[in-house]
């Protein structure tokens, strides 16, 4: 049976590993020892590392066939020194992986204007969050080059769920922009960004990058109308976006600057990827009432 590692056993990694488990012996990398146990109830072989600490990181090297890396950045600096520690630990193994496939973000476009975009157009990332995405893509690719390991990426948007829904935003009554002035968001339902990662562990091509994106075409005004009709919540008021911009908090007004259309034709035709939330409105439905979650 191949060797599967998981760096990253996050919510989107768990909700893969039953799709991995006929095929791979699963590890899963976790800094938290209490978080082991957990892991093992997946059927997760449970390492205990820290990615930020090289040294804890060594019983990585030579264990896996095929890589899941869906770790962020660290939250400050121009680079991923996490995914530099692990292509570092790997690399010091006489087997190297054959296959890691990492899960990036769209963000890594910046602001395109609402133009469709697709995996060839420039990179031009406008936060330092992306900046440290485009870093890690690079290093991955770099490695990947060097070292003959088949690297595939996937950049995934706005990742939606039951419990990833904009709740608290919606409940704090902050505004969205106006119609005429709104930008284009892009959407995944975290079961198929998971299911999407299985399927490029199966197909994702050497060097290659995917949007991992639904087909919705969506401005973000319009997706906030649609949980806050779903939650039975008021729909968020509309103003100009320089209104906009004095009441929103910074760490949610760089997504309201960015305007982008995916394209996922080389996801459908190159990964044979097919949705089963195709759009938001069929995945909202999908979740049934809320409760209280979200944020």
């Amino acid at each position: 049976m191949r060797r599967l590692l998981i760096i990253g056993c996050g919510d989107i990694a768990l909700r893969a590993v039953p799709q991995l488990r006929e095929r791979y012996r699963i590890y899963g990398l976790t800094h938290d020892r209490a978080r082991a146990a957990l892991l093992r109830e997946r059927g997760i072989v449970p390492i205990v590392g820290n990615l930020d600490d090289p040294a804890s990181l060594d019983g990585l090297a030579g264990i896996a066939h095929d890589v899941l890396h869906s770790a962020p950045p660290p939250s400050q600096g121009a680079r991923d020194t996490r995914t530099a520690h692990l292509i570092a630990t790997l690399a010091k193994a006489k087997s190297l992986p054959q296959h890691l496939v990492y899960i990036s973000t769209s963000g890594v476009y910046g602001d395109c204007a609402g133009e469709l975009v697709a995996e060839t157009r420039q990179l031009h990332p406008q936060t330092a969050r992306a900046q440290r995405r485009v870093n890690a893509e690079r290093q991955l690719r770099e490695w990947g080059r060097r070292s003959g390991v088949r690297i595939s990426i996937l950049r995934a948007p706005g990742i939606y769920s039951g419990e990833r829904l904009p709740v608290k935003r919606l409940e704090a009554g902050l505004p969205a922009v106006c119609a005429e002035e709104d930008g284009y968001s892009n959407h995944v339902h975290a079961d198929d960004l998971a299911r999407m990662a299985v399927a490029a562990l199966r197909f994702g091509h050497a060097g290659r990058m995917y949007n991992a994106s639904d087909d919705t075409v969506l401005k973000m005004g319009d997706y906030f109308d649609l949980v806050a009709d779903h939650c039975g919540l008021p729909r968020p008021p509309r103003l100009s976006r320089a209104e906009a911009s004095e009441r929103i908090p910074s760490s949610l007004l760089s997504f309201m600057n960015e305007s982008r259309r995916l394209s996922n034709q080389r996801l459908k035709t190159e990964l044979r990827f097919k949705l089963r939330y195709p759009t938001v409105r069929d995945g909202i439905d999908a979740i049934g009432r809320p409760g209280a979650h979200g944020q």
